[in-house]
């Protein structure tokens, strides 16, 4: 019996020493972190961001690998200096702000002290860091861009700091955030979740082998592969057009919402903005005030649509019944709408015109008197601007659009409240606003916003949100980019709508976009362009505009392209779509003379003419 009752106990006794021993090592973690402090060691494993194709499932953007010596300053102690500053190529002066700002982040938490260090240096500081107690390296990834194209959608990647930790905790000093574009909106798809693993020190600060046999290690969320909506082949080649040029192009495919090309010109190459040289550079970026090359013109710039505009009254005049495709105007070289007030219009003295001529000669005189019965139908002029406001708003117009990249404008469509404050006593009516008519008054709209409209237009009367994901490895879309948004105007009206498109290809304002084979349906448009020259508003020469959508039957492709200080839309605008859409349906463009004129043209001289100090001339 007492025999059994010490092996009782023995028995007891161990599991008691056991379960302890399991408390301290496992459960308890403060002598685990007491540990850590002198003699084990963390290293955050990252996964690779995810890659990031076009349409056609090209690769566009993947990753290099580079290397970040980290400090935790309360464990730097006794260390060579110079050897250390040598092989990092700094000087102590350096070596003692970089330490300051690190500590001032915090003694205890690691941090990026020396970022990006090549290959070579690497390898030499490797062998010797067991020498710089409270040093260790940290290996990363960086972009590798394998196009000079399409930064404006792609984004980039640069170190967190303090707001962006404050803001979501995930994330630590020294490492990685999307700052822009895809790269941005997508950031937690892309990044992964980085893994960690537990090393034991020994008294010289060397690794000696995985701590605790890695029962605190984590493995790293392998990131997400993304597939853009883009054609990146058409993507350069736009660029490539718009060399010389300011301006925006957006395509859409229609059927979808897909956008095919964003393009922003001036643009810049996205490896500028990777590596060592990263701040240096976009602070060059940044304070080019006069290209601008991180504004995105596409998404961000709002411009009057000018003679595009049109379209839209015409088809919202159909639907409030106040035209038909017979009914007639003439044009007087333009019209008075009061007495003293003359619309100018290019068309001859006399032409009688009805709404398929109207849009293929684009007669101000025309779509004036359409937008003015528009308004003039309801009691009020307040009733009447509602209504049209309502018409042009089902477009996408005035509203942000949902798409998904972080930047953006709304454009704008005045209304009722809009006219009453410009006018608080009253006295406002349609002719008042006559300029809405052809696209010159208050109505503002992005390259992206026109181009949804043309979408809208060639699926006769609904569009599917702009979007820049096709797909995500592991994940589907978002939903709101698969249902039709429609619009308020009848199906049974963009019929003659659409024919007035077309005639302006083959007969009309921009029978050089013309293309063999192709129904194309378009329209041209300039837009008048103002700017500030020693506190003086001045004229500057039209953009061009103009937009279109192909082929006629089974639309492939919606495109809007603005060129700033173009002048006519048949000049530069009409000519550069003609080629996208060629290029993109056929997959070769058949008008050498055409491409060669656009790719050699500017506008340098144009633009110059703001800057120069000198007396000009406009819209020559």
């Amino acid at each position: 019996m007492r025999n059994k009752l010490f092996v009782f106990l023995i028995v007891v006794m161990g599991i008691v020493v056991i379960s302890r021993l399991f408390y301290l090592q496992i459960i308890d973690t403060r002598f685990e972190d007491l540990s850590k402090k002198n003699s084990v060691l963390a290293l955050y494993e990252y996964p690779e961001r995810g890659y990031i194709f076009d349409r056609n499932k090209k690769l566009i953007v993947a990753n290099q690998p580079t290397y970040d010596v980290m400090v935790i300053p309360k464990n730097v102690s006794e260390i060579d200096t110079s050897e250390f500053c040598k092989l990092l190529k700094i000087n102590q002066n350096k070596f003692n702000t970089l330490l300051e700002k690190a500590t001032s982040y915090s003694p205890r938490l690691p941090s990026v002290f020396v970022a990006q260090i090549s290959k070579i240096d690497y390898a030499k500081l490797q062998e010797k860091m067991w020498k710089f107690k409270g040093f260790y390296i940290q290996r990363r990834s960086l972009r590798k861009y394998y196009y000079e194209s399409a930064s404006n959608v792609l984004g980039y990647i640069s170190e967190v700091n303090d707001n962006d930790i404050k803001k979501d905790p995930y994330y630590q000093s020294g490492e990685l955030i999307g700052r822009q574009g895809i790269e941005k909106s997508y950031e937690k798809e892309l990044r992964g979740n980085r893994g960690i693993n537990y090393f034991q020190k020994d008294n010289f600060n060397r690794i000696i082998g995985s701590y605790k046999d890695g029962i605190f290690d984590e493995k790293p969320k392998r990131a997400n592969d993304i597939v853009l909506t883009l054609d990146i082949e058409l993507q350069q080649y736009g660029e490539s057009l718009m060399n010389g040029k300011r301006g925006g192009i957006v395509a859409i495919e229609p059927e979808s919402g897909e956008v095919l090309a964003l393009i922003s010109t001036p643009g810049y190459n996205p490896s500028l903005l990777v590596g060592r040289k990263r701040s240096e550079n976009f602070t060059k970026l940044y304070y080019d005030s006069i290209s601008k090359p991180l504004f995105d013109r596409g998404l961000q710039g709002q411009y009057p649509p000018g003679s595009p505009f049109k379209i839209l009254n015409g088809l919202i005049a159909l639907q409030e019944n106040v035209i038909t495709e017979r009914t007639s105007f003439t044009c007087y070289e333009g019209h008075y709408y009061t007495r003293s007030s003359f619309m100018k219009c290019h068309c001859d003295w006399g032409t009688k015109n009805v709404l398929n001529r109207s849009i293929y000669n684009s007669c101000n005189t025309y779509f004036a008197n359409a937008y003015r019965r528009t308004i003039e139908k309801y009691q009020s002029p307040e009733e009447g601007i509602t209504q049209w406001s309502n018409h042009v708003k089902s477009f996408g117009l005035g509203n942000y659009l949902g798409y998904d990249l972080p930047v953006g404008k709304k454009g704008y469509v005045p209304d009722a409240s809009f006219y009453n404050r410009w006018y608080p006593n009253g006295g406002w009516q349609g002719v008042t606003t006559i300029s809405n008519g052809i696209g010159q008054g208050e109505v503002l709209t992005t390259p992206i916003q026109l181009a949804n409209m043309t979408a809208a237009i060639a699926n006769r009367g609904y569009y599917y949100k702009p979007h820049f994901i096709k797909e995500i490895q592991g994940k589907s879309i978002d939903s709101m980019y698969l249902i039709p948004n429609h619009t308020t105007i009848a199906p049974k009206h963009f019929t003659p709508i659409i024919q007035g498109m077309s005639d302006v290809i083959q007969k009309g304002t921009a029978r050089i976009a013309r293309i063999k084979g192709i129904d194309v349906c378009g329209k041209t448009g300039t837009a008048e362009n103002f700017t500030i020259i020693d506190g003086k508003r001045q004229q500057l020469t039209d953009h061009s505009i103009f937009i279109a959508f192909a082929p006629k039957k089974n639309p492939k492709i919606a495109i809007a392209v603005f060129v700033e200080n173009g002048y006519w839309g048949n000049r530069w605008a009409a000519p550069i779509a003609s080629l996208l859409i060629e290029k993109y349906i056929n997959k070769e463009v058949s008008r050498p003379y055409l491409e060669k004129r656009m790719l050699e043209g500017t506008l340098e001289e144009e633009y110059n003419k703001i800057i120069s100090g000198k007396p000009f001339t406009i819209n020559e």
